[in-house]
């Protein structure tokens, strides 16, 4: 049957793909729209398939937070390229994915995929999505975050986000102080809140490397414990978020920050996520 143009132009709305892509389909499904839409679908999956070894370095991360500010869900989704990642159908189909997440609480990113929208699985939508932009789309991340409060932060590249859980609020208003910890985070990649929370492994190789260090530089074998030790004491200040200095004030430590803020304010927990990073 002869297919015309506001078949092709219909069809183009039902399903967002292109205007040849339309017209290829449904001149395959011999004017039926139904098994068109199939058809765009089957290539949104070879697609995928074809570019299942792709590189997903770009994106955006969506975050949603509850009316409480008890918790906070964070949703990364990656894409191939910048110019995808700033499409309004990319950007629209994160926000649906991170409102799902926040909606139903899935325990992990298979669960969240799986997820009913429209009648069909989130899985399903990303495959169409691929079908029509033409590069691999997936959730590269999923996190969710609990606490007295929890402040969303995410970067002006739109790639890099935080979520911070503080601990010790009482009621009190700290959203200035969330987003400068959150901020921090962002810039200095703490491994982990506090020092106790470093993991062994970590632990161990600061301190044998440490050794090293100290025996290259020719120190005596019974002070290369002392030395090492030392070494680990300054990877703490370094790397451990309570204890590393306050970027905005160099003058004292996040934990310093926090209790001049609001006595007991401390952080119990946080998520960061960078696509690509």
């Amino acid at each position: 049957m002869a297919i015309t143009a506001q078949d092709v132009n219909k069809l183009r709305q039902m399903t967002g793909a292109g205007m040849m892509d339309c017209k290829k389909a449904l001149t395959e499904a011999n004017g039926d729209f139904d098994a068109a839409i199939d058809i765009l679908r089957k290539k949104g999956q070879k697609i995928s398939a074809a570019r299942s070894d792709r590189q997903t370095s770009e994106g955006s991360v969506f975050v949603k937070t509850t009316d409480d500010g008890s918790e906070a869900i964070l949703v990364a989704l990656g894409c191939e390229t910048d110019f995808v990642a700033k499409n309004e159908d990319f950007q629209k189909m994160g926000e649906a994915v991170v409102a799902q997440a926040a909606a139903n609480k899935p325990a992990t990113t298979a669960e969240l995929l799986e997820l009913n929208v429209d009648g069909r699985s989130i899985s399903e939508h990303l495959t169409d999505l691929m079908g029509k932009i033409g590069e691999k789309i997936e959730v590269v991340a999923y996190e969710v975050l609990k606490g007295d409060q929890v402040v969303p932060y995410i970067h002006s590249n739109g790639k890099l986000g935080v979520l911070v859980a503080l601990a010790g609020v009482n009621g009190t208003d700290v959203q200035e102080a969330g987003k400068d910890v959150a901020m921090q985070i962002a810039a200095m990649n703490p491994v982990a809140v506090d020092k106790d929370q470093v993991d062994a492994s970590v632990v161990e190789r600061e301190i044998e490397i440490g050794k090293e260090q100290a025996r290259a530089e020719g120190k005596p074998e019974a002070m290369l414990e002392k030395i090492a030790l030392g070494k680990l004491n300054k990877f703490y200040k370094d790397n451990t978020l309570l204890n590393q200095q306050f970027v905005k004030d160099n003058s004292k430590t996040i934990a310093q920050y926090l209790n001049e803020t609001h006595k007991g304010l401390t952080v119990s927990a946080f998520k960061r996520v960078n696509i690509g990073g």
